[in-house]
């Protein structure tokens, strides 16, 4: 539940709320978007902050689940997805907060213009958006021990493995292309749209209702 936790509220702060109110290049019409829309901007950053605690659980029940397949890789498996939305995902939410009190703060209309101020949001905001790449980064090789430990364990289908794999090209093809080819970056963003909603919806519509098989004896476990 707390996998389907994370699609909704993640997916509606950054499938919805700023894919709405942000203007890519356009610092006026994202400026005047936030502030006729103040609240569901605040939403948006509470969204994403309880998706991110969200995750921070799921890594933690992650390691529990497959440590008996290797208790290194499922160590690693944790850490890396604790880096990737707890750690740099929360911290990035900074941008977006510092860009909104820009917008609505009155005490910096003194030293910015409007105009001034408006680029400075939006630079913040794009800032965000780097960040969010960046974090991808490490998601993505999480996905990838995370794969192959699902593939390996006798808790899941093997299938479940590949396609959360497969999810893992996705993340990391979109925040490589961006940083290394950035003109084919809205192919990525496709490629990672398509491959995340089949990897990772799947596994949690499968851990949701069929939940797990027979936990394994502990003495099949690998260090």
């Amino acid at each position: 539940m707390l996998y389907i936790l994370i699609f909704v509220t993640a997916g509606f702060s950054e499938g919805f709320v700023r894919a709405t109110l942000i203007v890519p290049g356009d610092a006026t019409a994202t400026a005047a978007n936030i502030v006729a829309s103040e609240g569901l901007f605040r939403l948006g950053v509470a969204s994403d902050l309880i998706a991110f605690s969200a995750d921070a659980v799921v890594a933690v029940l992650l390691y529990v689940l497959l440590r008996p397949v290797s208790r290194t890789l499922a160590l690693v498996a944790a850490a890396l997805r604790l880096i990737a939305h707890p750690a740099i995902a929360s911290i990035n939410m900074l941008n977006q907060f510092m860009a909104l009190e820009l917008l609505t703060g009155s005490e910096f209309t003194t030293v910015f213009t409007p105009e001034q101020l408006n680029a400075l949001a939006l630079l913040l905001l794009t800032a965000h958006g780097y960040g969010y790449l960046i974090g991808g980064i490490f998601f993505g090789f999480h996905l990838i021990v995370f794969g192959y430990l699902l593939y390996r364990s006798e808790l899941f289908p093997a299938i479940l493995g590949g396609l959360i794999v497969l999810a893992a090209f996705g993340y990391l093809t979109e925040s490589f292309t961006f940083f290394l080819v950035p003109a084919y970056e809205p192919i990525a963003s496709t490629i990672v749209l398509v491959t995340a909603v089949i990897g990772e919806m799947v596994l949690a519509l499968y851990l949701v209702v069929r939940g797990v098989r027979t936990q394994p004896s502990a003495t099949g476990e690998v260090a």
